[in-house]
């Protein structure tokens, strides 16, 4: 009996040992995980450091680019494209105006009816249409003439206060944010379809033409006035409501920016454009490049497997289009590297473009005790359950380093806008309003603020407290109505 209670005392012991070296072995094997994730987070910090000298660096960049672009067609991978937009809104305009916005799988149809100074907009009322999937791959005359019934139904069923005088022309302004080399105010040929569309025939057309005549076919009085772009459209919004703006930003999927440049600056301008003082400019400002841009490895891979590698850098490191799948593309290195949730890597973290920037920002703006919308959002969206909530914590962190940078990098472009403005450093202080549109700068609070709190450290104390960033919402589509308005045939009758 002696001898079986030693055996089994020595069996026991045995066995504590055991679980004793196997506990003490995952802790180790845990903790060397621990390490190793800390250890690319810590890499990642560094190589998205976004200090205020090399922002100003980034903002020269830009400014240097710009002049380039300016000097020479191909000369900057900033396309500085000429809008023939050389009279923009003053708030001064009258009259019922349209507007069709072109950007994509929806468009939309707005009428905007302008009471002048006095009264400004009146009313405005706008209807989305989705574009059958047969006609993004058919024909341009089907896809035009189901676009121009629609602008016809939208426009047949108006009320009577928004009848136009009698013999008056409708006149509209078309939003069409594709690819266009831009001819005159209102004519453009068609670069490229993107956005999924694929209508070859219609490339090297004039798009205004081609939309002309599928309106004519409808049998609609109505005249095209103008062809811009989003951010065009949201720096002509911008400028109807404060004459001091003097640059937009589309900052969203995508992003772009515009700006006034001064005609008698640009000496080859002068005998193009005698009569105008300024002339808008749409940048392309996604195409920016520069040895300053903080790179990592993550961005270069994510370049490499995009549709177009080298093109729009600066877009797929700040735009809302690019910013979830960063992370996303961290977050499996962790899980490969760092074991971060657990032996296995989960299957839907290797789905490239399955997190999005709208469960980033939600997750990085989680202010919980637990951070059970973190939890959440890997359950609902990566199949990843049990998170411990130090990791909850790291991924807060992890959208932290990633929307700073892109946020800091878009402040630092807009400085380089100012700059190229003359407006950045200069004695004369004078009021001057960016107008910035787009889902990722709505919506993305913190993202928001980190732009906005950048952009006043790289000016400086003394010059932006004259800068202001003004939300201009939905400013692509009334823009692009009010662009019709400050180039309508009958603008000297509409004068307040």
């Amino acid at each position: 009996m002696r001898k079986a209670a030693v055996g089994t005392a020595v069996v026991c012991a045995a066995t504590a040992c055991a679980v004793s070296v196997l506990i003490v072995r995952r802790r180790m094997r845990n903790s060397c995980r621990w390490a190793r994730a800390e250890a690319i987070l810590k890499e990642l910090e560094e190589k998205c450091a976004t200090p205020i000298g090399k922002l100003r660096q980034v903002a020269d960049a830009m400014t240097m680019e710009m002049h380039a672009g300016l000097a020479s067609e191909g000369g900057s991978k900033l396309k500085m494209l000429i809008t023939y937009v050389d009279n923009l809104p003053t708030g001064d305009e009258k009259g019922l105006f349209y507007a069709l916005d072109l950007g994509g799988t929806n468009f939309r149809v707005i009428r905007v009816q302008l009471g002048g100074k006095e009264l400004g907009v009146i009313k405005q009322e706008a209807e989305e249409v989705s574009i059958p999937p047969h006609l993004m791959i058919g024909s341009s005359n089907e896809l035009f003439d189901f676009i121009a019934a629609e602008v016809a139904r939208f426009i047949s069923s108006e009320s009577e206060e928004f009848q136009l005088p009698t013999g008056r022309q409708r006149e509209l302004g078309f939003t069409f944010s594709f690819p266009v080399r831009q001819t005159s105010l209102s004519s453009g040929t068609l670069i490229k379809w993107t956005k999924g569309f694929s209508i070859d025939e219609t490339v090297g057309e004039d798009v205004v033409s081609e939309l002309t005549k599928a309106i004519d076919r409808q049998g609609l009085d109505l005249r095209v006035a103008a062809l811009v772009n989003d951010t065009v459209g949201t720096l002509a919004g911008g400028r109807f409501y404060d004459k001091d703006v003097v640059a937009a930003v589309i900052l969203g999927t995508g992003t772009n920016a515009a700006y006034v440049e001064r005609v008698h600056a640009i000496p080859k301008w002068h005998g193009l454009f005698p009569n105008s003082g300024e002339m808008v400019i749409n940048m392309e400002w996604g195409n920016f490049r520069s040895s300053h841009l903080p790179l990592t490895d993550y961005d270069d891979s994510l370049d490499a497997e995009s549709l177009n590698p080298g093109e729009q850098i600066f877009e797929k490191l700040v735009s809302g289009m690019y910013l979830g799948e960063i992370l996303r593309r961290v977050l499996l290195k962790l899980a490969e590297e760092a074991f971060l949730f657990g032996d296995t890597v989960p299957p839907k973290l290797r789905i490239p473009f399955i997190l999005r920037t709208p469960h980033m920002s939600s997750m990085h703006e989680d202010t919980s005790s637990d951070l059970h919308v973190v939890a959440s959002k890997f359950k609902d969206v990566l199949g990843i359950t049990g998170t411990a909530l130090k990791t909850r914590k790291m991924v807060v962190d992890l959208c932290n380093i990633i929307s700073s940078r892109a946020a800091r990098l878009s402040a630092a472009g807009i400085a380089g806008i100012l700059k190229k403005q003359g407006r950045e450093f200069t004695l004369e202080r004078q009021r001057t309003v960016i107008a910035l549109d787009g889902g990722l700068f709505e919506h993305y609070t913190l993202f928001r603020k980190s732009l906005e709190s950048t952009l006043a450290e790289i000016l400086g104390n003394e010059v932006a407290p004259f800068v202001v960033v003004i939300h201009a919402n939905d400013g692509s589509g009334l823009g692009a109505a009010l662009i019709a308005a400050s180039n309508s045939q009958y603008s000297e009758l509409e004068v307040s």
